[in-house]
C-alpha cells in the first residue's frame, strides 16, 4: 500500500503506475529503496515477483523479497555466477578455516603430550621409583596433594644446590686439613697465618693461598713468612719441601 505521506512505493514509482493500498509491492518495496527494486526487476522482471509474492503466504513474502533483492544485487555484481561466486568463497574460507583449527588441535595435543613427558622427567628418580610402591601399598597421593611441575623443578634445584654447598665444604676442609698437616701447624696457628696474609681478612688469606689452589701459593706464602733455622733453612732462601711450609706464629 501507499505510504502514509501519499508517495507510492518503490515498486510502482520505478513502473509509473498508481499504487494502491491493495498494491503488493509497497510492504517490501518503500519509496526510500527504489535500486531494491531496479534490481529484482532487472533480474527477474515485476510479473514473476507479483506471482511469487502472491502464491506466497503473507509470513514468509519478506524473507522471499530480501532473498530475491541479495540475488539481484550478487547478479548486478558478477553477473557469471552471481550469488554462486559469494557461496564458493565462503565455502573456500570455511575450509581453510577448518583446515586451521586441525592444525591448532594437533599442536595442543603435541605440546600437551611434550608437558607431561617433561613433568614426569622433572620428577627424579625417587619419585618414579616410589610412585609403584606407593601405589602398590595402597599410599598413592590424590591429584589434590601431588606436587606440580613448578615445586617439582624448585624441589629440584635446591637439592642440586645444597649438594654442591656440601661438597664445597668438604672440599675445602680437606684442603685446610692438608695445608695444615703439610706446615706442622695447629688450627689456630693456620688461621691466624692466613688471617695475616689476606690483610687481616681469613677469607682473603684463603682465597690468596689456601683453598682451590693452595699448591701454588704455598712458596709465595712461605717466603713471606720465614721459617725459624731449626726447621732447616730460613727466609726465602729455603729450598725444596721448605717452600711448601707456612712457619708458625
Amino acid at each position: 500500500m501507499a505510504s502514509s505521506s501519499g508517495s507510492p512505493c518503490a515498486a510502482c514509482k520505478f513502473l509509473r503506475r498508481k499504487c494502491t493500498a491493495e498494491c503488493v509491492f509497497a510492504p517490501y518495496f518503500p519509496p526510500d529503496q527504489p535500486h531494491k527494486f531496479a534490481n529484482v526487476h532487472k533480474i527477474f522482471g515485476a510479473s514473476n515477483i507479483t506471482k511469487l509474492l502472491n502464491e506466497l503466504p503473507p509470513h514468509q513474502r519478506e524473507d522471499a523479497v530480501n532473498s530475491l533483492a541479495y540475488e539481484a544485487d550478487a547478479r548486478v555484481k558478477d553477473p557469471v555466477y552471481g550469488c554462486v561466486g559469494a557461496i564458493s568463497v565462503l565455502q573456500r574460507q570455511i575450509a581453510q578455516l577448518q583446515q586451521e583449527l586441525a592444525m591448532a588441535h594437533s599442536d595442543l595435543a603435541r605440546i600437551g603430550s611434550v608437558g607431561n613427558t617433561q613433568g614426569a622427567l622433572l620428577a627424579g628418580p625417587s619419585t618414579l621409583h616410589a610412585g609403584p610402591l606407593a601405589s602398590g601399598m595402597g599410599l598413592a597421593l590424590p591429584p589434590s596433594m601431588q606436587p606440580s611441575a613448578r615445586d617439582q623443578i624448585l624441589s629440584t634445584r635446591d637439592q642440586y644446590f645444597s649438594a654442591r654447598d656440601q661438597q664445597s665444604r668438604l672440599a675445602r676442609d680437606a684442603q685446610f686439613l692438608e695445608l695444615q698437616r703439610e706446615n706442622q701447624m695447629t688450627r689456630e696457628q693456620l688461621i691466624e697465618q692466613l688471617t695475616r696474609a689476606g690483610g687481616g681478612s681469613l677469607e682473603a688469606g684463603l682465597a690468596a693461598f689456601g683453598m682451590g689452589g693452595y699448591g701454588m701459593h704455598h712458596g709465595a706464602l712461605a717466603s713471606n713468612y720465614p721459617r725459624s733455622t731449626s726447621e732447616g733453612g730460613s727466609g726465602s732462601s729455603g729450598g725444596g719441601a721448605s717452600m711448601n711450609r707456612l712457619s708458625p706464629p
